[in-house]
């Protein structure tokens, strides 16, 4: 009988080079396909991980099989007037902004640890500790032709808006569930 690898997952809230690098590692490895477009380029992940790892309330967590880092997800604390808010269309309502809300602005797995829940379990460990009431992402619609949509609709968010974080960036939709 075979037993699956242990799987560890560990939260951080600094940034510091060690995690910067596994985040980078495991990024690279996680958005491999895509690494040729300028918003998904490890450059441009890397510039928005150092402005996100430096905004308030930053937590990241990683999955581990030994030292190797096998998935992730980061995000921050985001409040009314954030330009998260700001560049949602529609302009979301006051009972999501009038509180600060936990921003999930990266998950991932690397190929070969999907399909496990190890993504939902990333998921759940981030959110297990947050005090915002509620957590919002942003999805590409076109991702797995439309299965990551669906599968974050499985896990309790429902469509808010829409978003274009940067001209380089896809217009993503925006979705948003309560924290609990």
């Amino acid at each position: 009988m075979t037993t699956a690898p242990a799987i560890e997952l560990r939260s951080f809230t600094d940034l510091e080079d060690a995690v910067r690098g596994n985040l980078l590692d495991v990024y690279a490895e996680v958005r491999a396909p895509l690494l040729h477009l300028a918003n998904y380029a490890i450059s441009s992940f890397g510039e928005r991980l150092d402005r996100h790892g430096a905004e308030d309330g930053f937590q990241a967590v990683l999955a581990y099989v030994g030292e190797r880092p096998v998935g992730y997800a980061y995000g921050n604390r985001i409040e009314d007037g954030d330009r998260y808010w700001q560049r949602t269309d529609p302009t979301p309502g006051e009972e999501y902004t009038a509180r600060p809300a936990v921003a999930l602005k990266e998950i991932g797995v690397c190929p070969a640890w999907r399909g496990i829940g190890l993504a939902r379990r990333i998921h759940d460990t981030f959110l297990a500790r947050r005090a915002e009431p509620y957590v919002t992402l942003m999805v590409n619609e076109a991702a797995g032709d439309g299965k990551v949509h669906a599968l974050y609709q499985s896990w309790g968010y429902h469509d808010l808006g829409h978003s274009q974080p940067s001209p380089a960036s896809p217009r993503l939709t925006v979705m948003i569930r309560p924290t609990a």
